[in-house]
């Protein structure tokens, strides 16, 4: 039998003026382990007049993952950070019991034609830190472990697994690997994984019981230990996953919970502007109030 238990297609969402494909939460599948939420933004050419401009809005009861492949994102939060997210570098940003942040594209590259292309990606927090203080950590590229193994490179950008650890502070046991094959590779990792896992294909193939699997599509395996494919040449994937909570999450907008009455706290706290401002920064985000849930289709 196959190891894959349910495949997800990547679906077209609009987060104001960027259109992203969206991977998680899906009607089926509302998390892989922690990870609640994912974004593929781009690829995306935009013009010199052209600019990614998220407004402040906020955040609570998660932790936020940006990792680009292409461009530049100026990050601006609540806590006073303010850093410029590049290509192969983390933003890990945890909201706690609330923070507000601000995205868009850097000054020096607002008057020029520029690309953007990431993944974006929420991981729920456990249910005793959801209320845990904002924090905000960035992590240079070079500061990622990446190494060689069976003719790929692997690369831990976040969390514990090949008997390594990355530096990005996460806060339950999880796993979000990069892998690029050149040549294609037969790999089972199955081995070094734990808990749920998700193999989301951003180039080339991926094949599974004679089945191939091409690009914008999230694998998610019945049993983790068991994961093994083979790539085809030039492929780049990422495995994510890692121990599911005993709780059930509950999602509105940007807001996690295990409590709904949170949830509800939050949706009044953004109506009313008691959450903290982002330093600098004057418009906001409006919480939506006709649909607020994310669409799960």
């Amino acid at each position: 039998m196959s190891n894959i238990g349910m495949i997800i297609e990547e679906r077209a969402a609009d987060i104001g003026n960027f259109l992203v494909g969206r991977l998680l939460p899906f009607r089926q599948k509302r998390m892989v382990g922690p990870f609640i939420f994912i974004d593929h933004m781009g690829p995306a050419n935009l013009r010199d007049h052209q600019n990614l401009d998220v407004p402040p809005h906020p955040h609570i009861g998660l932790s936020t993952l940006t990792y680009l492949f292409e461009g530049a994102i100026m990050h601006r939060d609540s806590i006073g950070s303010e850093v410029e997210i590049t290509p192969g570098a983390v933003n890990w940003m945890t909201a706690g019991k609330g923070v507000v942040h601000s995205e868009r594209t850097p000054e020096r590259l607002r008057t020029t034609d520029k690309k953007l292309h990431g993944l974006q990606i929420w991981v729920a927090l456990p249910k005793e830190l959801e209320q845990c203080e904002p924090s905000f950590t960035h992590v240079e590229a070079t500061a990622i472990p990446v190494w060689q193994q069976d003719g790929a490179e692997i690369k831990l950008i976040s969390g514990t697994a090949f008997g390594k650890t990355s530096p990005v502070p996460v806060h339950s046991p999880q796993y979000f690997i990069k892998i690029v094959t050149p040549k294609g590779q037969k790999l089972n990792i199955g081995k070094d994984l734990y808990g749920e896992s998700g193999l989301y294909i951003l180039e080339g193939s991926v094949i599974s019981e004679g089945n191939t699997y091409g690009p914008r599509q999230i694998l998610v395996a019945r049993d983790s230990t068991l994961c093994s494919f083979e790539t085809t040449d030039d492929t780049t994937i990422f495995i994510f996953g890692g121990e599911p909570f005993p709780e059930e999450r509950f999602i509105y907008w940007n807001f996690v919970s295990a409590d709904r009455d949170v949830i509800e706290n939050a949706k009044q706290a953004w109506r009313d502007q008691r959450f903290p401002p982002v330093p600098g920064e004057t418009e906001f985000v409006p919480l939506p109030e006709q649909s607020g849930n994310i669409n799960l289709k």
